[in-house]
């Protein structure tokens, strides 16, 4: 970890932790990569801080709409369910913690992907991931959904911006399912934060981590940024890239699930669980081995090929639009 201090000091104007809407936090001290990135034409939302990386999406011109009087009753259904089983957890979680590894696992694994049926969205998991061992889990931030999509692939510890532990209810089961939480705002603790990743993976943790530091629509996406590559380096762990997409059943992407811009979590879920034929597909990638000559910055190119990101461009975005640095 000596490198970690010198190597990722931050310079200024470049985006470290998760930006505002994310469900979980991600760092960096990289700058942006110089090659121009194409974003959507509707403007992004002001980050709260220079050093916050953010997304241009917005419910206003990203999110479809999921509202209709006829789906009321069918969505209140839903969303009792969800809290119901949500509370559950909470409730059990102490019980299920003192289990064996792997029969604890199996619940965990079960009851996340319960919370997301219940929720109205069908699950498809292709693949899996290494069930033992420390793991760096990396995917593409589109939805609060993707935090029980990626514990139904492999129960780990999810690097968090500490705001989720003030939210109602979501806060406690977070806290209480080991995350570690990060003070997005807070450039010195960087190497510690790293450090606490690193520490965790070297225990036989899976540590998932969101590296495009905000929530995305789904039809525009971000680079991954590179700090928590680091962590996996100085472990000498593998990581694990996933591939997160939500569609209409036998149809197109649907951004309906999207969690972004000024989206408060009730105003998400009350959307997720007023859609109609919602699928949840999660592909789990081809892990990726460290080895001596790869550094976090190749790592991080590496997952993001992996996972597909096409970084900033919205499909059917006219070249015209602005690039950003």
């Amino acid at each position: 970890m000596s490198r970690i201090g010198a190597s990722l000091r931050p310079r200024r104007g470049t985006p470290v932790l998760a930006g505002p809407g994310a469900s979980a936090a991600v760092l960096s001290a990289d700058p942006a990569p110089s090659t121009p990135r194409r974003v959507p034409a509707h403007p992004a939302a002001a980050p709260a801080s220079a050093w916050l990386p953010g997304a241009p999406c917005s419910p206003q011109s990203c999110v479809d709409a999921t509202a209709s009087v006829a789906a009321v009753p069918r969505a209140v259904l839903r969303l009792h369910a969800v809290l119901a089983l949500v509370v559950t957890g909470i409730v059990c979680f102490p019980a299920v913690r003192r289990f064996p590894v792997a029969p604890g696992e199996r619940i965990t694994r079960a009851w996340c992907r319960t919370v997301v049926r219940a929720a109205g969205v069908r699950v498809r998991i292709a693949g899996s991931a290494p069930p033992r061992g420390g793991l760096l889990v990396v995917a593409n931030h589109i939805s609060w959904l993707d935090v029980p999509l990626l514990a139904a692939v492999r129960p780990g510890r999810m690097l968090a911006k500490t705001e989720i532990r003030r939210w109602p209810v979501a806060g406690a089961l977070t806290a209480r399912s080991g995350a570690l939480f990060i003070d997005r705002d807070r450039l010195r603790a960087l190497p510690g934060t790293v450090a606490r990743i690193a520490d965790g993976l070297r225990a036989g943790s899976a540590v998932v981590v969101f590296p495009e530091g905000s929530t995305w629509c789904g039809r525009a996406q971000g680079h991954f940024r590179r700090a928590a590559f680091q962590a996996a380096l100085d472990a000498g762990v593998p990581v694990q890239p996933v591939r997160l997409r939500y569609r209409r059943d036998a149809g197109p992407a649907s951004t309906a699930p999207a969690f972004v811009g000024s989206d408060s979590l009730l105003t998400s879920l009350w959307r997720v669980v007023s859609a109609r034929r919602l699928v949840a597909e999660v592909r789990v990638m081809p892990v990726l081995a460290p080895d001596s000559g790869t550094d976090r910055r190749c790592l991080a190119r590496a997952a993001e090929r992996s996972v597909g990101l096409r970084a900033g461009r919205h499909a059917g975005t006219p070249a015209r639009h602005t690039a950003l640095p």
